[in-house]
């Protein structure tokens, strides 16, 4: 079978497909690797989270070790937690036209390799842990339960997508215990805050199979919501932009932060606009569309972090 055959149906054309090493492929594309904009979506909180306690710490000379960090380990540990999501997800993926292209249904990893791999992803992770403090340490390994936990959630809850919030914002809460050793009411009101941003995104992306999530019995807010999802997004990027608003406040942030949360209300704005519930297409690209949104939160915290400074 040619390798082009082997590529997953929604990531085809990337450097995974064309560049990596063969016998590498499967492995890259079960990480991920090959769709990139989860690890970033994951990665942003943890940035958002290391610039605002910066500013608070008035000190930014770790910053760029713990950015980079960072970076490491969402990638890595978006990859393990996807790597579970597909051990724990094969059978469902195989009745699923997106997902069954993925390398376990589609036969190019087995159950026991991927778990090999897992333990492989996990081991890395536990190294960029081992960098940080103990109190920073502890939190990063209670965010472990939760991600053990969310591939069951969507066949027993129409909101699965909350719990995916509650893993995929807990870097809001790192970037605190890494540069504080504290979490604080700024912290809780970031991860609150993103928690519902993840919500929205993810309802997003959840358009994309709710044909397929019904005849299988796939439960998400994108079935759950359906023709009010607009509403939803609403109702969800405004309480987002309202929550990371509120821990701007409690931080003391200034005028660069507000900057970088008008702009990423904006584009939030632009999504809920552009929104369109038969469009899979366009549901991914605004799916996609997150990680410039995040960056541009991002950087008015890293500007108001340096200003602060100097």
């Amino acid at each position: 079978m040619s390798d082009a055959a082997n590529r997953v149906a929604d990531a085809s054309g990337n450097w995974v497909d064309t560049r990596a090493p063969r016998w590498s492929r499967p492995y890259l594309r079960l990480a991920r690797f090959d769709r990139p904009i989860g690890s970033w979506l994951l990665l942003l909180p943890c940035w958002w989270s290391a610039a605002l306690a910066a500013g608070i710490a008035n000190s930014i000379g770790q910053l760029p070790r713990i950015i980079t960090l960072f970076l490491i380990g969402a990638f890595v540990m978006r990859g393990a937690g996807c790597t579970w999501n597909d051990i724990t997800d094969r059978d469902l993926d195989a009745r699923v036209e997106r997902t069954r292209s993925r390398p376990i249904p589609a036969g190019q990893v087995s159950v026991r390799q991927a778990v090999f791999f897992l333990a492989a992803q996990a081991l890395i992770g536990l190294f960029v842990l081992l960098q940080f403090n103990r109190f920073a340490m502890a939190i990063g390994i209670a965010s472990l339960i939760i991600v053990a936990v969310y591939p069951f959630m969507k066949r027993i809850t129409w909101w699965p997508q909350i719990v995916l919030g509650l893993a995929f914002s807990w870097g809001a809460l790192m970037g605190f215990a890494v540069t504080l050793g504290r979490i604080d009411a700024t912290a809780i009101a970031l991860y609150a805050g993103s928690i519902a941003w993840v919500i929205g995104y993810d309802t997003i992306y959840a358009h994309q199979d709710t044909e397929d999530d019904a005849l299988i019995g796939i439960k998400s807010t994108a079935r759950l919501f359906g023709a009010r999802t607009s509403q939803a997004l609403l109702a969800f990027y405004g309480l987002a932009v309202v929550l990371i608003g509120l821990s701007l406040v409690l931080a003391g942030a200034g005028l660069a932060a507000w900057v970088g949360l008008a702009a990423f209300a904006l584009h939030l704005a632009w999504q809920i606009s552009r929104f369109q519930i038969g469009d899979p297409a366009r549901c991914l690209q605004l799916f996609k569309s997150n990680r410039d949104a995040g960056l541009l939160l991002f950087a008015g915290l890293l500007a108001d972090a340096a200003m602060r400074v100097g």
